[in-house]
């Protein structure tokens, strides 16, 4: 009997391991307005948020209100990598972007709109 207990439970730890999300973790965002941050990727419930972990200039990192508020929220995960109906704020212009993901590798190209108004990143992670 504990031979079993102890095979299912590391059977389960392994699934949950392999069940793991590869969009969490810490991400680095392209330049914008000549600043740029290191965007940690979360669950939120059965979604995916991100919010700002560091900000950097091109002198390095900055101080900023910005540093702990979401940037990316309600992603939904649709599988192979991609990401659905979430949202997106761009602190330069204080904008809401209704937005998708997509995942390959240590790439991730974020999309946002606004009406006919689209913009794209591709983020790299940070390891």
């Amino acid at each position: 009997m504990k031979t079993f207990i102890a095979t299912a439970a590391l059977t389960l730890g392994l699934a949950g391991g392999a069940l793991a999300d590869p969009v969490l973790g810490t991400w680095k965002t392209q330049v914008d307005d000549g600043n740029y941050a290191h965007i940690k990727m979360a669950k939120c419930g059965d979604k995916v948020c991100g919010t700002i972990a560091k900000a950097f200039d091109a002198s390095g990192p900055i101080q900023t209100d910005n540093v702990g508020k979401k940037l990316v929220w309600a992603m939904v995960p649709k599988g192979d990598g991609y990401y659905a109906s979430g949202k997106i704020w761009q602190p330069s212009t204080d904008k809401v972007y209704k937005s998708k993901m997509s995942l390959s590798g240590n790439s991730l190209k974020v999309s946002g709109c606004v009406g006919p108004i689209c913009k794209k990143q591709t983020w790299t992670r940070v390891n």
